[in-house]
């Protein structure tokens, strides 16, 4: 699987992006998906999972209720809705892949789950 981000940039505190995640193959549907960002000097953290089928998702706490990750199986996409962005927000965007067996389970917060990696995509959130 090869997976490819894009949507970043630099937006005004409060304000909104999107980030979508195009992967290649017929296998997508197999694999559960991840956020993941990375600031200067920090490690790479878990924002948001989705399972497989798409119906169950969580979030890391610091934008749980501010992002919402979702995905279009037909179109191998997954997405990261972001609103209300902050300052803090500003970090490079990885997705990333981790093959599941079963469709309702969801993603590890780990980055060392994960079997595939996009590019990264970054977002910049100015005060």
């Amino acid at each position: 699987v090869q997976l490819q981000a894009s949507g970043g940039g630099t937006v005004q505190a409060g304000g909104s992006l999107r980030l979508s995640c195009a992967a290649s193959g017929r296998t997508f549907r197999t694999y559960a998906m991840g956020w993941f960002r990375q600031a200067p000097g920090k490690e790479r953290d878990f924002v948001a999972g989705i399972s497989r089928s798409g119906g169950n998702t969580y979030y890391a706490d610091s934008v749980k209720g501010r992002f919402t990750i979702s995905r279009d199986n037909a179109k191998n996409t997954v997405y990261l809705q972001m609103n209300s962005l902050k300052p803090e927000d500003t970090a490079v965007y990885y997705c990333a892949a981790e093959f599941r067996r079963l469709p309702g389970v969801l993603p590890g917060r780990g980055h060392y789950e994960y079997d595939y990696w996009g590019q990264g995509t970054q977002v910049t959130v100015s005060s």
